[in-house]
């Protein structure tokens, strides 16, 4: 068998690489989780990343590849799921000029271009099995042939991959082959959610609020009000740190004042569809604080009797709320965007 040492280098807009990043944390499960990372990057075996969407698996990836003996050498990525299954095998591979139709030249694929350095493959779950058997091969022996051809070529690279899938499960159902997972989970890291990193949520928090402030050319960072910052640890963030900071991104922006009082968990609710939620017992008790109050107002000039009723209604609203304001909205039956321009008529 002829063995062949990687001559071609891929271009810079072929490669597809993973940036370093930042990886924020104080928690004791966030630290035991880098812990387990650092001791496992200098050794030369494949690592398997499990994590929900949104928890880092890519920047879990890069600290691996940064912290080992590789980490002059190049890191690839590939995200398996954006890919159609037919097309998986020549990008990994790469293939020679006329291998099928449309293939004008010769390309190398990812694997030859993380020679000396380390590929990460993103959704794995996702990779056919006849291009299984082959990244098998590739791992066990060190050789591969681009498609087309028959020439064996030479690639030292470490694999990380990640999922959020059972592979056990899959193997299970025959849609994963049981030797490549046995070759890939030398270490198996499982990524925290965010919802049980306790006091990240906060630091991650400010970190992102500080980030977009900078962003938007604001001089004061933007803090939380007790509430929000009490709405930010209580949600359950499924999207974990990638949610959070397009939640805490978007409260920025949407605020004008240097403190963050309500968090929009749902960008995607119509205002339009919002009905009064105020119970029973919330509407007979403002009721008779009304009532209580209406000898006052009829004493007063129309304006500044509607005035100090507006605001009336506006502070017990907040109250019974909670300092909601989409609560409190639907408290008063108003959509959360006239509610915001009655508060900012109150709150200047």
């Amino acid at each position: 068998m002829k063995h062949h040492r990687n001559i071609f280098k891929a271009p810079a807009r072929e490669k597809s690489s993973v940036g370093m990043g930042e990886a924020l944390g104080q928690s004791e499960i966030f630290l035991e989780f880098q812990e387990r990372l650092s001791r496992v990057a200098p050794v030369n075996r494949p690592v398997l990343l499990i994590g929900e969407r949104g928890t880092g698996k890519e920047l879990a990836a890069s600290r691996l590849h940064f912290l080992s003996r590789q980490w002059q050498g190049p890191l690839i990525a590939l995200n398996c799921a954006a890919l159609t299954p037919s097309l998986i095998g020549s990008e990994l591979f790469g293939y020679e000029k006329g291998a099928f139709s449309g293939a004008d030249a010769r390309r190398i694929g990812r694997f030859e271009a993380a020679d000396g350095g380390t590929l990460f493959l993103d959704e794995i779950g996702n990779i056919p099995m006849d291009v299984q058997e082959k990244i098998l091969r590739t791992v066990e022996y060190g050789v591969f042939e681009r498609v087309g051809s028959s020439e064996s070529i030479e690639a030292e690279v470490r694999i990380i991959a990640a999922t959020n899938a059972d592979l056990k499960k899959s193997v299970a159902e025959g849609r994963f082959k049981a030797d490549l997972l046995d070759r890939l989970s030398f270490e198996v890291l499982f990524l925290p959610p965010l919802r049980e990193r306790g006091e990240d949520i906060l630091l991650l928090a400010k970190h992102f609020a500080a980030r977009m402030a900078f962003e938007l050319g604001r001089e004061d960072v933007p803090g939380f009000s007790p509430e929000a910052a009490d709405q930010l640890q209580k949600y359950s963030w499924p999207g974990n740190v990638r949610e959070l900071k397009n939640a805490v991104e978007r409260a920025v922006y949407r605020s004008d004042a240097s403190l963050i009082t309500e968090i929009d968990f749902d960008p995607f609710r119509s205002p339009y569809s919002e009905l009064p939620i105020s119970t029973e017992k919330t509407t007979e008790k403002m009721s008779e604080q009304i009532v209580a109050a209406s000898d006052d107002f009829l004493n007063k000039p129309l304006k500044e009797a509607v005035r100090e009723l507006e605001s009336f209604l506006l502070t017990k609203a907040l109250g019974e709320a909670k300092y909601n304001q989409q609560k409190a909205a639907r408290v008063l039956g108003l959509s959360y965007h006239q509610f915001r321009g009655l508060y900012r008529k109150y709150h200047k």
